[in-house]
């Protein structure tokens, strides 16, 4: 799958001749509404297998075979080049496709208003090919140990008829937040965990669900070990179940990192007891905070870097965000809070407002400002092709389990193309 960001009078017409491929197949991958209107720094996916790459000074064939990883004899013979020959500037060279990674993906799904939108579960009908699993977002625990379930739908069908699993997620959010309250009882009361996990696997065996994730967040720094030997109960009772067990991890780049967020977050007891983790790396950028990219490839990398070293990477799925914001600016603290968009609703802005998108090479994401109607400046941050395969590149990299997305719902059709097209998606049914 080819990469390729827009230039200055660009259309899809000369891109497609560049690449030899059909400019309608470029509308269909990119799912381009206005394909007469290109916003320059935009990034597109292009259908092809393999991709194209154009030499750049200083060049060397050795150089581009190391870098895409394959051969100088098979790069000579694919582009029918003559052995020890000077390659132009300029000059496409064709490289192959590389075998496919296996991979386990995830992707949580919320519903609001309690029922399903028609948009939702289009969502989930589209994506659900390229998911391990589906993740309707959440059972909540209540006081008493019992379940608030989220709507379901058609979840299950959707999942049966994608050879994809149900993973049901249970939280200690409230309608005020995730409760660190609620948290203490569940991880100090044995009696509400033995309901609990009761009231878990009757849940899970009328639904169909066959992974218990917990995403319990925000809890009391000092019960670390409580929840250590809570998940240690629930995997043992699980496994007896035939559940698989996992856990949600706050973004964590050391076992010492002080914060509410993070202390009861045991990594290296985490990577011994479950069967696999997700790592939340995502909302650096954030809506109540100062404009910045949400998942900067540098601080995600922090993260696995430690993370690797204490959990198996098999175990490790990496958090992913299917979103971005707009923020409006000057940024208070307190104040507005940006507003969450989908990355195809941040080309829609730029294009609107007649204005480039550029792209940080340090936090590997795309942005842009502009000016709204009102006179008001904008920064906005999201996820392009660029971006998403950055984070592929240090899941091959690390060789971890797979990825986890935050959340369907969201326009992003080229992560899709290029998640199709780098890894096959492990099926568990």
């Amino acid at each position: 799958m080819q990469i390729h960001v827009v230039q200055q009078g660009e259309t899809v017409y000369a891109i497609a001749n560049l690449y030899e491929v059909t400019p309608n197949s470029i509308i269909e991958a990119n799912e381009l509404e206005t394909p007469g209107q290109l916003v320059v720094g935009q990034a597109l996916v292009i259908p092809i297998e393999g991709q194209f790459y154009f030499v750049q000074p200083g060049d060397s064939l050795y150089e581009i075979a190391q870098r895409f990883n394959t051969t100088v004899e098979q790069l000579i013979q694919l582009n029918q080049l003559q052995p020890g020959a000077m390659l132009p500037v300029g000059y496409r060279l064709y490289i192959p496709q590389q075998p496919k990674t296996n991979i386990t993906s995830n992707a949580y799904i919320e519903p609001f208003g309690g029922e399903v939108s028609e948009a939702l579960r289009t969502a989930a009908e589209r994506r659900a090919p390229y998911l391990t699993y589906l993740a309707p977002f959440s059972y909540r625990i209540t006081t008493d140990a019992s379940l608030q379930a989220p709507p379901l739908d058609n979840f299950k069908a959707i999942a049966q008829a994608n050879s994809a699993a149900l993973m049901m997620v249970v939280t200690n959010l409230t309608d005020e937040g995730f409760s660190d309250e609620l948290g203490r009882q569940i991880l100090t009361d044995e009696q509400f965990q033995n309901t609990l996990l009761d009231n878990i696997v009757a849940t899970a065996k009328e639904v169909g669900f066959l992974d218990i994730h917990f995403d319990l967040e925000f809890l009391p720094s000092n019960l670390r070990e409580n929840y250590n030997r809570f998940l240690r109960k629930a995997k043992q009772r699980l496994t007896n179940e035939g559940l698989l067990l996992s856990t949600a991890l706050a973004p964590k780049t050391s076992g010492e990192q002080v914060g509410q967020w993070y202390e009861a977050h045991d990594y290296a007891a985490h990577g011994e007891i479950v069967d696999f983790v997700v790592l939340m790396t995502y909302e650096w950028g954030y809506s109540g905070g100062p404009a910045m990219a949400v998942s900067p490839l540098d601080q995600v990398r922090r993260v696995v870097d430690y993370a690797v070293t204490v959990i198996p990477p098999q175990k490790i799925m990496l958090g992913q965000n299917l979103y971005g914001y707009d923020w409006t600016l000057p940024f208070v603290q307190g104040g507005e809070f940006a507003r969450a968009i989908s990355p195809q609703q941040a080309i829609q802005i730029a294009r609107e407002n007649n204005v480039a998108i550029s792209y940080d090479e340090k936090a590997q994401a795309p942005f842009f400002t502009y000016t709204d109607t009102e006179g008001k400046e904008h920064e906005v941050w999201f996820e392009d092709a660029r971006s998403i395969q950055a984070k592929f590149n240090l899941i091959k990299e690390l060789n971890l389990k797979g990825i986890s997305y935050w959340k369907l719902g969201l326009s992003f059709p080229q992560n899709w193309q290029l998640l199709n097209a780098l890894f096959n998606i492990e099926k568990n049914r």
